[in-house]
C-alpha cells in the first residue's frame, strides 16, 4: 500500500487540548479480553507499555489502534493492526506524519483516520486496505477533526475542536458539516440497530448520554452519565458499558435503568481503564501506565 507524502506537524491525541506536544503523550497499554472461553475470561497483551498506545478499534479479524513511534528522540503516531488469528502486529502506516483514531469505513475496504497536515490542520483521510490506491483526504474543508463515527449511508458525525467542541453531522456527498450539539465528549458511536448516533455532552453542569437521529438531525438526551466518564461502548443495541477505574459497568439505554458491574479487570489493569472497543465477545481496553 502506498503511503502519503511525509508531513511535519504536531498531533492532538486526546483532541481536547489542541497543540499538546507529543513529548507529553501519556504511557498506556492495550490489552484484549476474550470473554467467551471454556475457562472464562482470557486476557492477552496487545501492545507494549513504554509508549502511547490508544484508540482501539476492534473488528472481526483484527484490532486497529494508534501507536506511538519514537525515532531520533522525536515522537509521532502511526496506525497499527493486531491480527486476532496470528497474534502478530503490523503497521498500516509508517510515515513522518502522525495518524490516529483508526476506523473502518462502512464499505469495509478502507480505514479512515485523522491526519495532521503540513499546515497543522487536522483532517479526515482514508486508507484503502486491499489495493495499491494511495490514501486520500475525505474532506478538504472540514477541520480540525478530533474523532469520528460512520453511519450506514456514507454519513458520519465528527468531533470538531473549538470553543466549545461541537458535534457536526455530514455525508461524503454533502461534504459540509452541520453543527448539531455543543460541549461534547470524545466518544462517538453509531447504533446500527437503532439507526442513531450516540455521544455525550455537558449541559448545565450535568453529563448526558444523548442520541442524534440522522434523518431529522434531532438530538435528545437519554440518561445521565457519571461526570468522570468520558468514554463508553455499545455492548448491544440496548446496552452501554463504561469504565470507572479498572471495573466495567453496564446499563440499559433508558433513563433510570439499573447499573451493574459487568467486568472486574483489576487483575489486568492496576490503574485506570481509559478507552475500550467491543466486538463479538471480545473487549479491547487501554490501561493507563503510571510514570
Amino acid at each position: 500500500m502506498k503511503l502519503i507524502k511525509p508531513l511535519l506537524g504536531l498531533i492532538t491525541i486526546n483532541a481536547l487540548t489542541l497543540g499538546v506536544a507529543q513529548a507529553n503523550m501519556p504511557k498506556s497499554q492495550i490489552l484484549l479480553a476474550d470473554l467467551n472461553t471454556p475457562h472464562g475470561i482470557r486476557v492477552s497483551i496487545v501492545s507494549d507499555k513504554t509508549s502511547y498506545n490508544n484508540q482501539p478499534h476492534l473488528t472481526d479479524t483484527g484490532l486497529y489502534y494508534t501507536r506511538e513511534v519514537i525515532s531520533n528522540k522525536q515522537s509521532q503516531t502511526d496506525i497499527a493492526r493486531y491480527d486476532l488469528s496470528s497474534k502478530q502486529t503490523s503497521m498500516i502506516t509508517n510515515t513522518a506524519v502522525s495518524e490516529y483514531s483508526p476506523t473502518v469505513t462502512p464499505s469495509g475496504d478502507s480505514l479512515s483516520a485523522i491526519v495532521v497536515e503540513e499546515d497543522g490542520k487536522q483532517k479526515l483521510w482514508q486508507y484503502p486496505l486491499s489495493t495499491e490506491q494511495a490514501p486520500s483526504r475525505i474532506f478538504d474543508w472540514i477541520e480540525p477533526v478530533g474523532y469520528h463515527a460512520w453511519g450506514s449511508n456514507n454519513d458520519l458525525v465528527m468531533f470538531i475542536l473549538g470553543e466549545p467542541h461541537t458535534l457536526q453531522y455530514t455525508s461524503v456527498v454533502a461534504a459540509k458539516g452541520e453543527v448539531v450539539a455543543n460541549n461534547i465528549g470524545r466518544t462517538l458511536i453509531y447504533n446500527k440497530a437503532q439507526r442513531e448516533f450516540l455521544f455525550s455532552h455537558s449541559k448545565n453542569g450535568q453529563h448526558h448520554l444523548a442520541r442524534l437521529e440522522p434523518q431529522t438531525k434531532q438530538v435528545s438526551n437519554i440518561l445521565r452519565l457519571p461526570n468522570q466518564v468520558q468514554d463508553f461502548i455499545l455492548k448491544d443495541e440496548n446496552t452501554i458499558a463504561y469504565a470507572i477505574k479498572n471495573r466495567i459497568y453496564q446499563r440499559q439505554l433508558t433513563a433510570g435503568s439499573d447499573i451493574s458491574q459487568w467486568l472486574d479487570l483489576s487483575n489486568y489493569c492496576k490503574t485506570n481503564i481509559t478507552r475500550m472497543s467491543y466486538n463479538n465477545d471480545k473487549l479491547a481496553f487501554v490501561c493507563h501506565v503510571t510514570q
